[in-house]
């Protein structure tokens, strides 16, 4: 062993235990890798920065942006919801559905953001049908790492790899190269999943995980307000139109409280906030809530010239993305005690409406408009989400107790979702076409976002995840350093000496179980850029394609089932199933067997050793 290749080899053993013990972070060793290498003179300092300049790092950085956009747009969400819906109180059926669902849109975006996304509906979806969230927390997170299996973008390792292929002057793979494979690995786990769903519920894991979060549906039974909502369409002939709701005085003469209004602009329905100067059209929908669950308003209906719309469940469900409820309690210094609400200004001055007051733990009923605040008592707004968290701004007078489950459903850029979608659309086929590199269709996606303001750059400059974007570029220069001193032939050559005689197949499971193991100590993109360059030079060792032995390391990196440290994706799991490390070891072990034999099997079927 030459002195250059102990420096590395040091080096990245050092590397690989700080990463166990994750003290500093993993990005921090990862630049302390870029500094250590140029000192050591194994590699120069444009070599050790080449990561920076690497087209896979754009496309990562880039997808980061193009997700943020789908979740601002609730396309991420509402898919997420419909889908599930669909499956009712089937439980079969919501695993089919959740983890098809996940695995189709984790294939576009961060698996690590899809899970973040569907947690909280699958918590609700398990409240609702009576379901321990165990049962459908690790079908959850399995289904984002094979999302991970099913494109060339769907997770970091896939980009690594294909780098890896073009910068030794090989053919990348395509968009779609990963899909047969990710397809059926998604129906064995599936399946799996079905058969073991009973063992996921153990003793442990069904004691309580805490008290849940309220939900706009508890604050409302709070408050006593079940049974005041309406949505009531303002007819050509009312008396409504052309006035605001100053002018009106609904709520004192008639004990209707306007919350929201839908308008019909252009080929959509958009979500109006009701304040003081909303001025009312023909065909508009109120959204009221009544002041007292007592009052008749037949007689109104015919006055004002509206007609009442029935109601699915509720309008805060319908627009939760958009229209929320929060409770807002005034503390001892507040300067609004001894004011009414009337005089608070809430829907002038703060676009909001007060909708309940509870006084000693008490809900008070009838008009609250003339209702003298004293300190302690809570209210009940709704409106804006954005509105509900510049309250927070004014922390002297107002405290923002508690905001509902929903709010992690917002979606800020709601109304630009067909948007999202066509630039969307447009990367993708740009992408599986090869019309332009994959970088640059990245890039245009990116621009497309943010041309029909689906992104903002604050939000995309937010969005990029970059630990993983600094981990990625550290990583990239021990390859080169390891190639340059001679790291990987001396592990091609103790690959080959052992197994070299038992065929290419059994060279394809070495690599597997390699990166699967070597996965749980690090992260599955810093094992993709160690085992990539020995994939490749194994393979040209035998004269064979590099490309069944690239694949097999791509798919491995994504198959991290077995701990619940060994990807973000099981450890945001971990609480909500409220499972133990050995779930991970006993589901994930049998399964990441099941995808190597499946791996074996079908690999060479689509890139054959020898062409």
């Amino acid at each position: 062993m030459n002195l250059p290749l102990f420096w590395v080899l040091s080096l990245l053993l050092i590397a690989i235990i700080l990463f166990i013990r994750n003290k500093p972070r993993m990005d921090v060793v990862a630049v302390l890798v870029l500094v250590a290498l140029p000192l050591t003179g194994v590699l120069t300092v444009q070599e050790a920065l080449a990561g920076f300049s690497d087209p896979s790092v754009v496309v990562i950085a880039a997808l980061f942006i193009v997700g943020e956009g789908l979740v601002r747009t609730g396309i991420a969400y509402q898919l997420g919801e419909k889908l599930i819906e669909h499956a009712g109180s089937s439980e079969t059926k919501l695993i089919i559905l959740l983890m098809v669902s996940v695995a189709m849109l984790g294939s576009i975006m961060s698996s690590t953001g899809v899970v973040a996304i569907f947690i909280p509906v699958v918590l609700s979806i398990c409240a609702r049908s009576k379901i321990h969230p165990s049962k459908l927390m690790m079908p959850l997170s399995f289904a984002g790492l094979i999302s991970g299996m099913q494109t060339l973008v769907a997770t970091p390792p896939n980009m690594v790899v294909h780098s890896e292929l073009v910068r030794n002057g090989y053919d990348g793979f395509t968009f779609l190269a990963f899909t047969p494979i990710g397809i059926v690995v998604l129906i064995l786990g599936v399946g799996y999943m079905l058969l073991t769903r009973h063992w996921l519920a153990s003793k442990q894991s069904q004691k309580e995980a805490g008290e849940p979060r309220h939900t706009i549906a508890d604050l409302a039974r709070e408050y006593n307000l079940d049974g005041r909502e309406r949505r009531l369409r303002v007819k050509a002939n009312s008396i409504l139109t052309g006035q605001t709701l100053n002018e009106l005085q609904l709520r004192t003469q008639y004990g209707i409280n306007v919350i929201a209004v839908e308008r019909q602009q252009r080929f959509r329905r958009t979500l109006l906030s009701a304040t003081g100067s909303t001025e009312l059209r023909a065909g508009d929908v109120l959204l009221v809530h009544l002041v007292s669950p007592t009052i008749d308003l037949l007689n109104s209906y015919h006055e004002l010239g509206v007609e009442p719309l029935g109601i699915k469940q509720s309008y805060f469900a319908d627009h939760c993305r958009t229209l929320g409820l929060a409770e807002v309690m005034l503390p001892p210094e507040s300067r609004l005690a001894g004011k009414t609400i009337q005089e608070l200004g809430f829907r002038t001055h703060r676009k909001l409406n007060v909708v309940g007051l509870r006084r000693n733990q008490n809900a008070l009923d009838g008009l609250l408009v003339d209702e003298v605040l004293k300190a302690g008592d809570t209210l009940l707004v709704a409106g804006n989400w954005k509105h509900i968290h510049a309250l927070q701004v004014y922390s002297r007078d107002f405290l923002v107790l508690s905001l509902p489950a929903e709010k992690d459903n917002i979606a800020p850029a709601l109304s630009k979702a067909p948007h999202a979608l066509i630039s969307l659309a447009v990367m993708v086929a740009l992408m599986i076409t090869g019309v332009v590199p994959n970088v640059l269709a990245a890039i245009i996606g990116c621009l497309l976002m943010g041309a029909f303001r689906c992104i903002d750059m604050d939000s995309a400059y937010k969005s990029i995840h970059w630990q993983s974007i600094i981990l990625i570029v550290g990583m990239i220069p021990f390859a080169a350093a390891l190639q340059k001193t001679g790291g990987i032939d001396l592990a091609v050559n103790g690959l080959m000496g052992i197994f070299g005689d038992s065929g290419p197949r059994a060279i394809l499971t070495v690599l597997f179980v390699s990166t699967a193991v070597t996965s749980l100590f690090l992260s599955n993109t810093a094992t993709a850029v160690l085992m990539a360059p020995v994939a490749i030079a194994t393979a040209v060792a035998m004269n064979a394609s590099p490309a069944p032995f690239a694949m097999t390391v791509a798919v491995a990196a994504s198959a991290a089932f077995m701990t619940p440290i060994s990807s973000p994706v099981n450890t945001l799991v971990l609480g909500p199933g409220q499972y133990r490390f050995s779930d991970f070891v006993r589901i994930g072990v049998p399964f990441t067997v099941i995808v190597l034999i499946a791996t074996i099997i079908m690999v060479p079927m689509l890139f054959p050793f020898f062409t």
